[in-house]
């Protein structure tokens, strides 16, 4: 059995301000703070002697690989991202960057934000765009019904109140 696994696709490239803010505040902590205190304490590893068997420099160099890594890939993303800023011109349908009240059968409100998929926090009530319940979002006016298929099978919402903040 082989080890490769395929690229995940990169998803849509919409992001909200908050969210290009969240992500150039983690690429510069990686950058400017952790890779140089990482750097300073593989070649204090480094100076003790043998390598081979010094697992702070093997620990430390793992480490660095897996900041660079993740600089790279936010590096490539930033470059790529849409920046929504402006709310769309008719608030009374849901596009991306609305918060959403949905009202299920049982009457239980949840709230949602439609964001980028680089945004994705359900504790916080951030939904990714290339989610199919966002994906059945986008476009309905209020009070329309919004059907999803789920593992547990299909779900019905009614979408109660439509925010642009």
């Amino acid at each position: 059995m082989s080890r490769y696994r395929p690229p995940r696709p990169a998803g849509t490239p919409l992001i909200t301000p908050e969210g290009e803010a969240r992500l150039r505040a983690e690429l510069h902590e990686l950058w400017h703070v952790k890779r140089p205190q990482v750097t300073q304490s593989v070649s204090e590893a480094a100076a003790q002697g043998d390598r081979s068997e010094n697992a702070e420099y093997t620990y430390g160099k793992k480490m660095l690989r897996e900041i660079d890594s993740r600089v790279r890939f936010l590096t490539k993303r930033l470059e790529k991202l849409k920046v929504v800023s402006e709310p769309p011109s008719d608030h009374g349908k849901v596009y991306f960057g609305a918060w959403v009240t949905l009202e299920d059968e049982d009457g239980e409100e949840a709230r949602y934000r439609i964001v980028g998929p680089d945004e994705l926090d359900l504790k916080q009530g951030l939904i990714s765009i290339d989610s199919p319940l966002a994906r059945a979002l986008v476009g309905k006016p209020l009070d329309a019904e919004v059907q999803v298929q789920t593992p547990t099978g299909t779900r019905c919402w009614y979408v109660v109140a439509i925010d642009y903040l």
